[in-house]
């Protein structure tokens, strides 16, 4: 391979799209410049000795400690929490900083990265849901390109370039595997227990992320995210359940046409577009091949079961604050749901509910949504996990 491509610095490096992230880097040749982990050392220490970033960082501060001591005889610096985040973030080689981090906590280093002129490989659904209008204010006014992993915005960008005008654009399509729960009513999911919720037929993926997807929560938030990254309205956003994971997005055009990006289920194939892109290379992922598929299928999902996916458009809608509200009141609902405080249906009543208590407020700020978040975090605490 004669290309080289820039350093990269990966935030979450030992999560799921962190450790893939990592698989296309040594795919490609390509250098590693920071590192970071929530609270895995084991792994963050053997990615260092391999990778040798100038940096790492472990956001526990006691298991930061223990690293240091770790790799002490390479020359790689460790870091610890929020600060150490950013530092990560604005490594001063990296041009693309890859945001597979988990949750509100990596807000903060994506708009400092941005702030920072490094282009940004978006996996961290959270900060484009919670401040999507702030994060893209950033990105044009610092020249900064987002571009996303996730595989149905990554699909859906594809989709687009293929138009040579955004007026062309009648409807975005994004397509969901509907989850261990398709089909269920809602009395059916009254018993359902966190490893039921865990079990997603297609992809392997995280905790909360799985049981996102088995609310359709996920998928909600993907309808904020792509309202954000691509400039568009809710009701330019279609849902539609594809079981069989093949067509990962599409659009449809003004004249009828409907184009779509299939592939494999295998998030290497868009991480390598978001570190290549315009350029497209040979990839680790095994090929498609027709074939062999099953028949496609398409079917609207049942929006009065799975009620977090209509909340979601009705809080990019109201805009503001709405989204940090459903998305923090989601976070700790699933959290509570995974330590077996509340019942899956009660993740369902408690967004619904937490958001229809709060008052919006449009003037925001990533001060005021932090702020927000941690408001609300609270207050599904003290109403619903004791």
């Amino acid at each position: 391979m004669s290309k080289k491509y820039p350093p990269i610095s990966v935030l979450g490096s030992t999560g799921s799209i962190g450790t893939q992230t990592l698989e296309v880097a040594r795919h490609l040749n390509i250098k590693i410049t920071a590192l970071s982990a929530n609270k895995n050392i084991d792994l963050l220490e053997k990615q260092i000795r391999e990778f040798s970033p100038y940096l790492a960082v472990c956001v526990d501060n006691e298991k930061a400690l223990e690293l240091k001591k770790r790799v002490a005889d390479t020359a790689t610096k460790i870091y610890s929490g929020e600060e150490g985040l950013i530092k990560a973030a604005t490594e001063t080689e990296a041009e693309t900083v890859v945001t597979a981090i988990s949750g509100m906590v990596g807000l903060l280093p994506t708009a400092e990265a941005i702030k920072a002129k490094k282009n940004i490989a978006l996996a961290n659904k959270e900060t484009m849901v919670v401040a999507g209008e702030i994060i893209m204010r950033l990105a044009k006014e610092n020249g900064v390109k987002i571009l996303p992993i996730d595989s149905e915005h990554n699909a859906i960008f594809q989709c687009l370039s293929a138009i040579n005008e955004k007026k062309d654009l009648k409807k975005i399509i994004l397509t969901c595997s509907g989850g261990p729960f398709f089909g269920k009513k809602r009395k059916e999911l009254q018993n359902v227990k966190p490893d039921e919720a865990l079990a997603h037929p297609t992809w392997k993926m995280g905790r909360k992320i799985s049981i996102d997807s088995a609310t359709l929560m996920n998928k909600g938030l993907e309808i904020i995210e792509a309202c954000h990254l691509f400039g568009i309205n809710s009701d330019d956003v279609e849902v539609l359940i594809h079981r069989e994971s093949i067509v990962h997005s599409m659009i449809e055009t003004k004249d009828g046409s409907i184009l779509a990006q299939l592939a494999v289920s295998d998030m290497r194939i868009p991480i390598q577009l978001a570190l290549t892109y315009p350029d497209r290379l040979p990839s680790p992922a095994k090929r498609l091949d027709l074939t062999k598929t099953p028949p496609l299928t398409f079917q609207n999902p049942d929006e009065e079961t799975f009620s977090l996916l209509p909340l979601c458009k009705r809080a990019i809608k109201l805009g503001g604050n709405a989204p940090c509200v459903v998305n923090a009141a989601n976070e700790e609902a699933v959290k509570l749901f995974l330590e077996n405080k509340i019942s899956f249906l009660d993740i369902f009543d408690c967004v619904e509910n937490i958001l229809s208590e709060e008052k919006i407020e449009k003037n925001i700020s990533i001060d005021k949504l932090l702020s927000c978040e941690k408001r609300i975090r609270e207050k599904v605490n003290a109403e619903y996990g004791s």
